[in-house]
């Protein structure tokens, strides 16, 4: 989700007009209605004070990436895998029935 879409989804799900959040957070109509329409870039305070205005917040996560390259880095990938191997529940009795090799 970009700044715009954010905005935009904020200030609907808040029930606010461009007027009521722009006196909500501190700006001009004509601003909010730039930043939802992409026209202008809002920095990064400024979308979150005009989040805060319509009652949300935002959750950011920053992660580090190979540069060029779009995918998660290897750690992350395999924390991940592992996530949604603990959601399937182990086909395997606790005790090992089998003998060891190599004994």
């Amino acid at each position: 989700m970009n700044a715009a879409q954010a905005i935009r989804s904020a200030r609907s799900r808040a029930g606010l007009t461009l007027r009521e959040l722009a006196v909500k957070a501190s700006t001009s109509h004509s601003a909010i209605a730039a930043y939802e329409s992409g026209a202008k870039s809002p920095s990064a305070s400024t979308v979150d004070r005009i989040i805060e205005a319509a009652g949300f917040a935002l959750d950011r996560q920053l992660s580090l990436r190979v540069r060029g390259d779009g995918r998660q880095d290897r750690g992350a990938e395999l924390a991940a895998v592992l996530e949604l191997a603990a959601e399937f529940p182990a086909r395997h009795s606790v005790k090992l029935e089998f003998p060891v090799f190599g004994r």
